[in-house]
């Protein structure tokens, strides 16, 4: 479970409302009783309608959570609703709008590539990256694992991967020199490589690195490195990165990848919640 802290969720109510809300005042209408229901305008895997009920509590609402993160939501579906006055639920109608549209966009991405990919091939693993927008981190994560995907990394002391630019500080130290260095400096880790090409690939593999990730290969050039590793006894993981999508994920999966790594959900457009704020009150059950 990711859990969102309180401080998030006032950051994006003070965001929105921390000098109020000029319009309810003005009008006079701030503590008129009001219904505001969230639903899926079009088809979406749900994410962070739990951090928008939290949002709309803290501003005073009375919620309830209809559908969670991670679940799909046809055209329709309730996702939550609220009740209180009509200041409260202005104040927190946009942010918490805004933010199960973007999150349930990335949970959404996710799901179609693990679908392409899985069709190929049920196990096949989609991890996305660290580089989600700054400062989202966290309810990014959220939604890659609401979507059904896994992290990559989650920062930089996750993992052991080794970058082209790690290799660039070591001239002359060979793959073998390079994997034995990193076994004793940590031993208890994977050891992961990123390689832009086949022969690089088949070094660090026969080096005993644990992962090799290929950078921007094409389906095609992935099959060349698996079949080349089948002879090997230690065969080490392939995970296949750069431009992987919804659209080539099926051939990436069909050409010998264990892992697609991705960066694509992140710039994927948020999902549409349709929102209807009406005057009255809900019976308490």
């Amino acid at each position: 479970m990711v859990y969102v802290p309180d401080a998030d969720i006032d950051r994006l109510i003070a965001e929105d409302a921390g000098f109020g809300d000029l319009t309810t005042t003005a009008l006079g209408i701030g503590s008129e009783p009001g219904v505001m229901r969230f639903a899926a305008r079009h088809a979406m895997v749900a994410c962070a309608t739990e951090e928008a009920a939290r949002l709309l509590a803290r501003l005073g609402a009375r919620v309830e959570l209809i559908t969670r993160s991670g679940q799909a939501a046809e055209p329709g579906t309730p996702l939550l609703t609220a009740t209180g006055p009509a200041a409260t639920l202005h104040a927190g109608w946009k942010a918490a709008q805004t933010l199960v549209e973007w999150a349930s966009g990335i949970a959404t991405s996710v799901h179609a590539i693990a679908d392409a990919a899985r069709g190929q091939r049920p196990d096949m693993v989609i991890a996305c990256t660290r580089k989600a927008v700054p400062l989202t981190r966290l309810l990014s994560i959220k939604a890659v694992h609401s979507g059904g995907g896994v992290m990559h990394r989650t920062g930089l002391s996750d993992t052991v991967l080794v970058f082209p630019e790690h290799r660039a500080f070591l001239p002359g130290l060979d793959p073998a020199a390079t994997i034995a260095r990193l076994r004793a400096a940590a031993p208890e880790r994977k050891l992961a490589v990123e390689v832009n090409d086949i022969e690089t690939a088949l070094a660090f593999a026969q080096a005993g690195a644990d992962i090799l990730q290929l950078e921007k290969f094409s389906p095609d050039s992935v099959a060349r490195v698996a079949a080349a590793l089948g002879s090997l006894p230690h065969r080490p993981l392939i995970v296949a990165a750069g431009g992987v999508s919804a659209t080539n994920a099926a051939a990436y999966a069909a050409a010998g990848a264990d892992v697609l790594a991705t960066s694509a959900p992140y710039s994927a457009p948020p999902r549409d919640v349709h929102v209807t704020i009406t005057v009255g009150s809900l019976p308490i059950s």
